[in-house]
């Protein structure tokens, strides 16, 4: 890991949000879950729904228990309406329900009550 990862290129600006939350304590699911978001294995209607609502990249990092999100998008990107749209999407709510089982959250959270928006407190620009 410490050789880094390779980001993708935009021929645009993009904006970037970052999101964070807890697994159960448990390495079972954590493994279960890690495997649920392996290539192959997400469901297709959610990494098309993502990328329908005009994200541009997505990617979850992990650490123990904990998880972190970076999403990338946009200049003129609006959080709010994205997941709202997202939200109502064809399997969105069936996948949420169904993450829930691994995520420390209510059984019935939606996506953006489980991840909370970080907050940027420093930059080398």
């Amino acid at each position: 890991m410490t050789e880094g990862y390779k980001v993708r290129p935009f021929s645009q600006p993009v904006k970037r949000y970052c999101q964070t939350m807890d697994l159960r304590d448990n390495p079972e699911l954590i493994a279960e879950y890690r495997r649920r978001h392996s290539e192959g294995e997400a469901w297709q209607e959610i990494i098309d729904g993502i990328r329908s609502v005009g994200i541009l990249e997505m990617e979850i990092y992990i650490l123990g228990t904990r998880l972190f999100m970076i999403v990338e998008t946009p200049l003129d990107f609006d959080w709010d309406t994205a997941m709202a749209r997202l939200a109502k999407l064809p399997r969105q709510q069936e996948w949420e329900e169904y993450m829930a089982m691994f995520q420390n959250c209510a059984k019935d959270a939606t996506s953006d009550e489980k991840w909370q928006m970080m907050e940027r407190m420093f930059y080398l620009y």
